[in-house]
């Protein structure tokens, strides 16, 4: 088994396809199949099905390369960081997705300090929804995801970054505004923007639930799964929505909107920080998570 054939088959595992594969390693597709013949033959067995013309498969022989292959390109990344330091030559990666919310209202001050101290490390920010932030860490294409603990699934390691509550988010004149609790009888008296249904956001169901207990009928003004989007048309008198913000945050400024805590209907969860349980973490990489968690 050589290096070359190691890098091939990882491609072709992590793409799904060889010719994509092929383009990433900046290899003809005719030698990226001869690398993974070579592996079937050594290993005598097959990696990968074919399901129709286009789409492959790993086999279970395959998946077990496949982890290999994964843990040995990542001591491989560790080594040339190491080396590097060896020689005084600093460089290395870090890979982060998170919802937008969170990139731009809690990781700015972060990044800014970060990027003065660390420099040379190669980082990469990704604007992406909670559970594809979470994909991306099982996948192993970055290394941390920033998502409520609902949507990290056990097989992956969390760390609790910040707690967030529910609230209604209501004009500042609003007739709810002034409440300190407000029933589920009064809000649906009122249009709502809610996230829409199968999105991140579990509000949704256990909001239609709620109302379904209660015998109670409500209307959606809106759909927006971006809780700046919603809160314009909030303040513009649109309707009411459901939030979770973060503890002690001002994340609205001087907007003219209240929010109203919503803690006896919806739970309160933490935003934490998603990684794979065998993930060894660098020097520079958990100096990230200490400015994080310091922040």
């Amino acid at each position: 088994m050589e290096w070359q054939q190691i890098i091939g088959f990882h491609h072709v595992a992590k793409l799904g396809s060889f010719t994509k594969a092929a383009d990433a390693t900046f290899r003809t597709q005719s030698a990226l199949t001869q690398q993974i013949k070579s592996l079937e033959e050594e290993f005598d067995c097959r990696l990968f099905e074919r399901i129709g013309k286009r789409k492959i498969i790993l086999t279970p022989p395959g998946e077990t390369l496949f982890r290999f292959s994964e843990s040995l390109l990542e001591e491989y990344d560790r080594l040339v960081v190491h080396m590097g330091e060896h020689k005084g030559f600093m460089q290395g990666r870090l890979g982060i997705a998170a919802p937008f919310t969170t990139l731009y209202h809690l990781l700015p001050k972060v990044v800014r300090k970060y990027n003065s101290q660390f420099p040379w490390v190669e980082l990469s920010l990704f604007d992406r929804p909670q559970r594809e932030a979470v994909h991306m860490v099982r996948g192993g294409d970055v290394d941390f995801g920033i998502a409520g603990e609902s949507v990290i699934s056990s097989e992956l390691s969390r760390r609790s970054w910040k707690k967030i509550e529910p609230v209604l988010l209501t004009p500042s004149d609003h007739p709810l505004s002034h409440a300190r609790r407000a029933s589920l009888e009064k809000i649906v008296q009122y249009p709502l923007i809610l996230p829409p249904r199968n999105s991140d956001f579990q509000h949704r169901s256990l909001l239609e639930e709620l109302f379904r207990q209660h015998g109670l009928t409500f209307h959606v003004v809106m759909e927006s799964s971006n809780i700046e989007l919603s809160s314009i048309y909030v303040e513009m008198g649109l309707g009411v929505s459901f939030a979770s913000i973060v503890k002690g945050l001002p994340v609205f400024g001087e907007r003219r909107l209240e929010h109203i805590r919503m803690d006896h209907y919806l739970p309160a969860e933490n935003i934490c920080v998603a990684m794979r349980k065998d993930k060894k973490l660098t020097l520079f990489q958990e100096t990230f998570l200490e400015l994080m968690f310091n922040s």
